[in-house]
């Protein structure tokens, strides 16, 4: 399987505190790769860096066989590389429409667009239910399907996924890590951050772990979560 991202040797400091240390993981076209870890080891701050919001110090991002290591984030987002930030990110005094239509502004096909518009009120049918509705009275599950079909809308090859789960009740956990499961199964490649660790290797096909901004274990999501390790310190066993 060809890498459509991957990311070599990339370390990443804020001021003087390296943040992270000379990583290199893979996503191949059309697959589900998780990153795990705990709270503060680099994982959101590996994103930031993949998506163009924070520059690196060393190493090189390439996505689709283009090294995209210092473009501006919104040449990135060009490129159908698409990121759902932690905490959503939506505009919450604009309707669940109008942030739909901000996930297309880099496109120019209006009637693309609407047809997309209504593929994803298809499948995100709350959101059709409420597409007039101000983004800042949605509930937090509602809010994050928002954030996802928003980054749908510029017809991501690549989705970049930021904690989902985060503050979400279990029936909603389930019901957006179904939406994501149907949204990979269309073709697109999913890497996913995650700090419930058991659900995202459940979900994904490989994984990593990531402890104090190092890659410490890469394996197939199944042999990380037989991993005695790995369920010591992120299974609760």
């Amino acid at each position: 399987m060809s890498a459509l991202l991957a990311i070599r040797n990339l370390s990443v400091a804020y001021g003087g505190i390296q943040a992270v240390r000379d990583i290199s993981l893979e996503v191949g076209e059309g697959e589900m790769v998780c990153l795990i870890g705990a709270n503060g080891a680099g994982k959101t701050t590996t994103l930031k860096a993949v998506s163009g919001l924070i520059a690196p110090t060393s190493g090189e991002v390439e996505f689709d066989g283009r090294v995209i290591t210092r473009q501006a984030a919104h040449d990135i987002a060009r490129l159908r590389l698409a990121l759902v930030p932690e905490g959503r990110g939506i505009f919450p005094r604009m309707s669940v429409l109008e942030n739909l239509l901000m996930g297309a502004y880099c496109r120019r096909d209006q009637i693309e667009i609407q047809r997309d518009t209504e593929r994803i009120y298809g499948l995100l049918p709350r959101l059709a239910e409420r597409r007039q509705q101000i983004a800042g009275l949605l509930s937090g599950g509602e809010q994050q399907m928002l954030a996802l079909g928003r980054a749908m809308m510029a017809r991501p090859r690549l989705l970049l996924l930021d904690e989902p789960s985060m503050g979400l009740a279990p029936l909603m956990v389930q019901a957006v890590f179904d939406i994501i499961k149907q949204i990979a199964a269309s073709g697109v490649s999913v890497f996913l951050i995650e700090q419930n660790a058991h659900l995202a290797l459940k979900t994904c096909v490989r994984g990593y772990v990531m402890e104090s901004g190092s890659i410490t274990l890469a394996d197939t999501a199944s042999a990380l979560a037989a991993n005695p390790a790995v369920r010591r310190a992120y299974l609760g066993e």
